[in-house]
């Protein structure tokens, strides 16, 4: 197994802070970034959708998001 020089000297800060062992450190973090990615809020080319609206609210019209803009 080869470790670039820069990761293995960061992990083995990050062990010296927390009080672990840099493989600890190492297992925790690969662990972390093989979990699938968690998605809060669905994007749409990008760009974070705002949340569904409340049922039985006021729809959204191209009006009112212009009087709030102006406002």
């Amino acid at each position: 197994m080869e470790i670039d020089d820069d990761v293995l000297l960061a992990v083995k800060e990050i062990a010296i802070a927390h009080g672990l062992t840099a493989g600890k450190v190492l297992s925790g973090l690969a662990r972390k970034g093989l979990e699938p990615p968690k998605r809060t809020a669905k994007v749409r080319n990008g760009v974070p959708l705002l949340p569904p609206r409340p049922a039985g609210s006021a729809p959204l019209t191209v009006e009112l998001i212009n009087q709030l803009r102006d406002d």
